[in-house]
């Protein structure tokens, strides 16, 4: 089953028609961005998951979910699908489908979107032919439902990297109790030969799974992974790292074999100092630097025994040539506003000498703003022009 596009697309208008008046009296002009969606904190309902991507055309699209109270995050969870025509000058709405913690990406010319459906939910992936404006319905195995949910296990991800490597595509997921004490993430890996249908739950493989010892290294768990290539050409799981230490940042690097069914990590060297590594990230590599790039939450040393999980007023580019020892090259976007503004969550691709990326924002409007500095009420895009000048 397909939604149409013409429904696809009324749906989103109308769903859009609010956030777009706000929009229009929010005092915009101070928001550092280029504003895609608003919605105002009285609504219940906050932005979360922002993913972009670039067609073969040269479009950009856009896409964010909807997280709290307000929601229905649990039981028919929405995202929204932007475009842009004009390299993210300008954004309209495309359609609305039932999706949730789910990243966008372009595979042999067809637009993908994978995560959950729910919170917690059935793990499920989407294809577009259009750019975006209508999509398939996950109802079985054979149309995108790739591993259901049960009473005792539910899975949880977010916008992450899908790669090619190895002729294969890659990308991480966590398992989770529904209901359960957060923390509680199993991190696996899922991955499919290039060629496969990518719909069809038999082409993908699932790895073994992985829980943090967190005894052993202070943590509440690790969640929202990133597959990589290593330097020495294996695959990688590398994690934002809850860890409860005022002060330090984590991240840890899980091990995935060639066929992408085992899981190895090494307790004495895989968790890690890493700027910005309690909140979520994203990671690239970029061949003409031979580094690997981010975009993330560093915490500058003045809010250095503040709850850093929950610092997010800082967007920091940062590089590795390792994985393992990372720097922080620029900052992006700051503000000295800790508790009511944010800049997180921020997904990002390359595009040319650019980087362009949509971010989480929690900022002022003329509602009175955000509701705190987690709960963003805008999602913002942003280009980083030439970050290879920082490249020092």
């Amino acid at each position: 089953m397909t939604i149409s596009r013409t429904t696809g697309k009324l749906l989103a208008l109308l769903l859009f028609a609010c956030s777009a008046f706000h929009m229009r009296v929010c005092g915009q002009d101070t928001v550092p961005g280029i504003i895609i969606d608003h919605v105002p904190a009285a609504a219940r309902q906050y932005i979360g998951s922002p993913s972009i991507c670039i067609l073969p055309n040269g479009h950009y699209i856009a896409s964010h979910d909807f997280f709290g109270p307000a929601s229905n995050e649990a039981t028919h969870a929405t995202t929204r699908i932007f475009e842009s025509t004009d390299q993210g000058n300008t954004w309209h709405a495309i359609a609305a489908i039932n999706q949730f913690w789910s990243g966008l990406f372009v595979h042999r010319g067809a637009l993908y979107i994978m995560g959950v459906r729910n919170a917690e939910g059935d793990c499920i992936i989407r294809r577009s032919k259009d750019g975006g404006h209508s999509w398939t319905e996950p109802t079985g195995s054979h149309n995108g439902l790739l591993l259901p949910a049960s009473a005792m296990v539910g899975y949880h991800t977010a916008p992450v990297p899908v790669i090619a490597a190895h002729g294969r595509i890659w990308r991480a997921m966590e398992q989770v109790k529904p209901g359960g004490p957060w923390g509680d993430f199993y991190a696996f890996m899922l991955s499919a030969g290039n060629r496969k249908d990518l719909l069809y739950a038999g082409s993908w493989t699932t790895s073994g799974k992985l829980a943090l010892d967190k005894n052993l290294h202070k943590g509440a768990g690790w969640l929202e992974g990133n597959a990589v290539v290593a330097p020495d050409g294996n695959i990688k799981d590398l994690l934002r790292v809850h860890y409860l230490k005022k002060g330090e940042e984590k991240a840890a690097i899980i091990n995935i074999s060639a066929d992408g069914k085992a899981v190895a990590f090494d307790s004495t060297s895989g968790v890690f100092d890493f700027p910005g590594g309690a909140k979520k990230f994203c990671i690239r590599y970029d061949a003409q630097t031979r580094k690997y790039w981010t975009l993330s939450n560093y915490v500058p040393a003045a809010y250095a025994n503040d709850n850093q999980e929950r610092v997010r007023n800082t967007l920091a580019l940062c590089s590795s040539t390792d994985l393992v020892h990372w720097r922080v090259n620029h900052i992006i976007l700051q503000s000295d506003n800790v508790a009511k503004h944010g800049f997180q969550y921020a997904d990002w691709v390359f595009d040319g000498n650019d980087i362009i990326a949509v971010v989480r924002t929690a900022y002022d409007d003329a509602t009175g703003g955000a509701d705190n500095q987690h709960n963003a009420n805008y999602m913002i895009f942003k280009r980083v022009a030439g970050f290879r000048q920082w490249d020092k």
